[in-house]
């Protein structure tokens, strides 16, 4: 399924995200909640965004979209429930979509296979979005993913979903993909998951997550701050973050999963971080990982990963491990 997704198209339901709309005229009310420019996002545009908190930890990450009748908001699957109520405290005007589902096609060839149904999505390009109509139903299309490659993202009305998802693997080139590529997919694209590259005592700065903050949000910009952890991540952008995320590749052939202890010899006392998602790399034949170290840590320094007892070595590495394919 993975080297499929790869080579071809795969076809995704990740209906068990969540999906909220939020009205345009609280698009203010939202940048109090992310570190992101929401104000100047365009009509028929994406945006990746972050959910902070106090201590500039991340409660969430999520996709924004602004549509014709506002934003539309898609964030982690087991975090939908607390992102609502934390949209519904801030903002007014808040709606769960509930009558929807999402189904991704990925891969190189997601585009031919998707223009034979909706020939317009071949004008779009990396984070548009775009409504279209399709046997009377519409659907609502973004070209971003999960997985590093070219892709749609549909939200669709839900009677609609089976006859979408069967229309779409009646093409050669699609095929139906299980949430666990679709997981070694996104650690070989160096996509971060919440709950393990980040959570609420892991700030954007130290996940790897930096370019996420807008500039006008930033110190010196328009509307710098006013979310919350602002002092913490600014303070970080300007001076440094305590904690990297960083590529790395196991020596070997055992993966290293989350929670392997990394140290900076094989006989160093105290670990200068931890694994935060590992496993093996279908498209690069060997294990790959993301972890979490100390920021001084020397970048050419071979690492040790601690697993059942043995010390291994393990080499820093350059993110993505594989190229994106996006259609910039």
């Amino acid at each position: 399924e993975h080297l499929w997704c790869r080579d071809q198209a795969g076809l995704f339901d990740v209906s068990h995200m969540g999906q909220v709309r939020v009205p345009w005229n609280a698009a203010e009310a939202l940048e109090r909640l992310v570190p992101v420019d929401v104000l100047g996002l365009a009509e028929g545009r994406q945006r990746y965004g972050l959910f902070t908190n106090d201590t500039g930890g991340v409660l969430d990450d999520l996709m924004i979209a602004r549509g014709p009748d506002g934003l539309v908001l898609v964030g982690y699957a087991a975090c939908k429930t607390a992102d609502l109520a934390h949209l519904q405290a801030h903002l007014d005007g808040v709606e769960e979509i509930t009558d929807r589902a999402l189904l991704a096609i990925q891969g190189p060839e997601a585009e031919a296979a998707f223009v034979t149904i909706s020939p317009e999505v071949a004008e779009m390009r990396f984070m548009d979005v775009r409504r279209i109509t399709w046997q009377g139903a519409e659907l609502w299309i973004s070209r971003s993913g999960y997985t590093g490659e070219d892709g749609f993202e549909i939200s669709v009305p839900v009677d609609a979903a089976d006859a979408l998802g069967r229309t779409l693997l009646s093409d050669d080139r699609v095929k139906p993909i299980g949430l666990g590529a679709r997981d070694s997919l996104r650690l070989e694209a160096g996509l971060p998951l919440y709950g393990q590259e980040m959570d609420g005592g892991i700030s954007p700065v130290e996940a790897g997550q930096a370019w996420a903050i807008g500039k006008v949000r930033r110190t010196g910009g328009a509307r710098a701050g006013g979310f919350a952890g602002s002092d913490v991540i600014l303070d970080q952008l300007a001076s440094g973050a305590p904690r990297r995320r960083v590529g790395l590749l196991p020596e070997g052939r055992a993966p290293m999963r989350n929670g392997v202890p990394l140290f900076v010899s094989e006989d160093a006392v105290d670990p200068i971080g931890h694994v935060t998602s590992g496993g093996f790399g279908p498209s690069l034949e060997r294990p790959v990982a993301l972890g979490l170290i100390t920021s001084d840590t020397p970048k050419d320094a071979t690492l040790f990963g601690e697993v059942r007892g043995k010390r291994l070595p393990v080499g820093q590495a350059a993110l993505p491990f594989t190229p994106p394919g996006y259609k910039r």
